[in-house]
């Protein structure tokens, strides 16, 4: 199992993933990365990687009804928020690269 402090490094990669996809509400994100990952994440968690996402201009927000007709805050990508995710990804790559070496006990 992978630990709450492992996990909570790669929310804001895990949402701007999921929100390049479309646009989704933060309860909509929760259950697709419990979906995905098998692994539930704290409300408040995701609500401060959200809010952290929109303040430095990677995502954006706007409110409307959901398909129930419930009003809901959706949070899209930013065009900045794209180029942050792309990379991420790549030092996300470098880094496995590198653990995997260690514990593959291999050398580059």
């Amino acid at each position: 199992m992978i630990s709450a402090d492992a996990i909570r490094g790669y929310v804001d990669l895990m949402v701007l993933s999921l929100l390049r996809e479309r646009p989704s509400y933060a309860y909509e994100l929760s259950q697709h990365i419990t979906a995905r990952a098998g692994y539930t994440i704290k409300q408040t968690t995701l609500y401060s990687a959200v809010k952290r996402l929109e303040s430095t201009g990677l995502v954006s927000s706007y409110a409307a009804s959901s398909d129930s007709g419930k009003p809901r805050i959706y949070y899209e990508i930013t065009p900045r928020g794209s180029d942050h995710f792309a990379q991420k990804v790549a030092e996300w790559r470098d880094t496995k690269a590198v653990v995997d070496r260690f514990v593959e006990g291999t050398e580059e």
